[in-house]
């Protein structure tokens, strides 16, 4: 998998300035992924903390165990049975402090991507179209996205 990040610069969010997040590869709890872990952050982040142990700061990238290919068409009318999924999954896990003085409890952020089997052949701008979409929505979103799960209101 083509995923080998060493630094993000992060997505505009009241309280943070020009936020940048350094990392290092780390072993992924499964060998069809790869993860890495913020070693060290950039920018104005007051109060954030890079990842330890006690609050993991960690991002995910799997692929399909098992890619899945196009069935044969039915030989009489000539369409597709059945159209598989392959899924694709990246992950963010950081760990915060549900109460002052307690003990941190990891969040998560799960995007997950679900391919038709052979788009890959058969359209493969569209489903770059797709995913440049999805990536520039949540870019252009991103604070709007932390006023939410702050606020409950959309």
């Amino acid at each position: 998998m083509a995923f080998a990040p060493t630094t993000i610069t992060g997505g505009t969010q009241t309280g943070l300035t020009a936020p940048t997040y350094s990392l290092a590869v780390d072993q992924n709890p499964d060998n069809n992924g790869k993860q890495y872990y913020v070693s060290a952050l950039g920018g104005t982040q007051s109060g954030v903390i890079p990842h330890s142990v006690a609050a993991p700061f960690t991002v995910s990238a799997f692929r399909p165990k098992n890619t899945k290919s196009l069935a044969p068409v039915n030989p009489v009318t000539g369409i597709l049975r059945n159209v598989p999924m392959n899924t694709y999954k990246f992950i963010t896990r950081k760990g915060v402090l549900p109460l002052a003085g307690q003990s941190y409890k990891t969040g998560w952020i799960n995007t997950q991507l679900e391919i038709p089997a052979g788009a890959d052949l058969a359209d493969p701008l569209s489903v770059r179209a797709m995913i440049s979409c999805h990536i520039g929505l949540l870019t252009q979103i991103s604070n709007e996205i932390g006023n939410t799960v702050l606020t409950g209101t959309i």
